[in-house]
């Protein structure tokens, strides 16, 4: 074992305690960043927030951020992990997903676990613009998913030197339906109603109705993630269910076909998920490494005490990142 393994602090070693700590008791960094929209070749937009921008004529590694359900840079992990691997001389960017930067993108559609296209588009962009950097990538829970799908679908073409993948529901419906049971309801509850609000501000821009046959009353009413799923999320990005979206976008069948070097970070005591989303021995490649922690949360990982903690992922990215400059 090269790697330190995960000790929660004490007093912190409750699933909901780890997953909960960061979003409650930490406090902006207001860290220095840089802004640039990125056009799509579909007329909408992706908007990128930089740390230590890089300079097209250097060598500095860049390392891409994909943030989780409804995160954005204000995600204290986003921040967190942007700070860390500045230190370390990185030049970070955090790409927002469609209508996650605070701004409503500009077509009736939005994002899902499983679409790779606009993260494609992105490191396309960056590795005609910086050709001397190295390019890396790190991908939190739903970022994960998309993240481990993407370099799936690349196989040897990848552009990146190694990623990481952290808290990934690997198996949508998994998470999907751990999402609706117990304590995880209160998740659950919190990501749904922000899904719906966003859903909402598209009424006054499209008609919605004409798109995915609901309106607004209805969409009021959508309580778990397989309902909204079934009403907004599989039929504006066209597939056919909820099953469908999850079946094509569970990035645990893609797993074997990565050739980058990827570390997958996950805790046995996620609550957005149960070890059923793990690959079994056979179902990753070589290429791949999975870390397994009997506690950490759901992108938790909180150590040293509650009053001065310590950022497990932080500090495991970059050792795993570093072998690789």
């Amino acid at each position: 074992m090269n790697y330190k393994p995960f000790k929660p602090a004490f007093g912190l070693a409750n699933r909901h305690f780890q997953t909960l700590y960061s979003a409650l008791f930490v406090k902006d960094l207001q860290l220095e960043i840089e802004i640039e929209q990125f056009e799509l070749d579909d007329g909408d937009f992706l908007e990128c927030t930089w740390h230590h921008k890089a300079k097209a004529n250097r060598n500095k590694p860049i390392v891409a951020l994909f943030h989780g359900l409804a995160g954005s840079y204000k995600s204290a992990y986003i921040q967190g992990i942007m700070r860390a691997l500045g230190r370390e001389d990185f030049s970070v960017v955090l790409m927002h997903f469609r209508g996650c930067s605070g701004k409503q993108n500009r077509l009736p559609r939005a994002y899902h676990s499983g679409d790779t296209y606009d993260a494609k588009l992105l490191l396309g962009h960056l590795q005609k613009t910086y050709p001397n950097s190295l390019l890396f990538a790190v991908g939190y829970s739903l970022g994960g998913n998309m993240l481990l799908k993407m370099l799936g679908e690349y196989g040897i073409s990848s552009p990146l030197s190694a990623a990481v993948s952290v808290s990934a529901p690997m198996q949508l419906e998994v998470g999907a339906n751990q999402m609706n049971r117990g304590f995880s309801k209160f998740y659950q509850a919190y990501l749904i109603e922000d899904l719906k609000k966003s859903l909402l501000e598209k009424y006054k821009l499209h008609d919605m109705k004409s798109f995915i046959n609901i309106d607004e009353e209805g969409v009021k009413k959508l309580n778990t993630f397989w309902e909204f799923d079934n009403a907004y999320t599989a039929p504006i990005h066209g597939f056919s269910s909820a099953d469908d979206y999850y079946a094509k976008s569970s990035a645990k069948q893609f797993l074997n076909y990565i050739q980058t070097d990827t570390l997958i970070i996950q805790a046995l005591d996620d609550p957005f998920m149960t070890q059923a989303v793990l690959p079994r021995e056979g179902q990753y490649s070589k290429k791949v490494k999975l870390e397994t922690h009997p506690h950490g949360g759901h992108v938790g990982f909180i150590g040293g005490t509650i009053f001065k903690p310590e950022f497990y992922l932080e500090k495991r990215i970059l050792s795993y990142f570093k072998q690789f400059i």
